[in-house]
């Protein structure tokens, strides 16, 4: 017996996507699988490691955690898309090569998401603000340090160049 399919519009990174899924299939699968974009990592799948956090309606979401059918209708922002037009990287990004907040890069996705929210949200975070921020995403190999400070860089970099995250 097959499992039920449903159709579902969902506008990712800005591009409006269709597909028929699964009911049970999760959006990180849809992500990867239905609309090709791998940059959103797949870890424990329990919403505990947040290396497939995106920003859902702008916000940060567990897409382990969700159905696909769930964000019919919905926009979600990937690690694909925090890049400018232009293929730059962001002030962020740039921040964490330059702090060396980047080791193996399994974390990355998810931090970068988190982090956007944050600086979207607040532009002049503390040192506590990150941290917190970052809480619910593991890092194995930076010790967090490198993160924390791209954060923090990052938000005066958007700050003297009049720009979002």
């Amino acid at each position: 017996m097959s499992e039920p399919m449903r159709e579902i519009e969902v506008t990712v990174n800005g591009k409006l996507h269709r597909a028929s899924v699964p009911v049970r299939m999760t959006l990180s699968d849809c992500l990867r699988h239905e609309f090709g974009l791998t940059g959103t990592h797949v870890g424990c799948e329990h919403g505990v490691c947040g290396a497939c956090t995106v920003l859902f309606d702008g916000h940060s979401a567990r897409s382990c955690l969700m159905l696909a059918v769930q964000a019919n209708g919905h926009e979600i922002e990937t690690i694909e898309g925090l890049e400018s037009a232009k293929g730059e990287l962001s002030h962020l990004q740039a921040a964490l090569r330059d702090h060396h907040g980047l080791q193996c890069g399994f974390c990355t996705p998810g931090m970068l998401t988190t982090l956007t929210e944050l600086l979207r949200d607040n532009p002049s975070p503390t040192d506590s603000d990150v941290r917190i921020a970052i809480s619910g995403n593991l890092c194995r190999c930076t010790g967090y340090e490198g993160i924390v400070a791209a954060a923090l860089d990052a938000a005066q970099r958007i700050k003297d160049a009049g720009s979002r995250a």
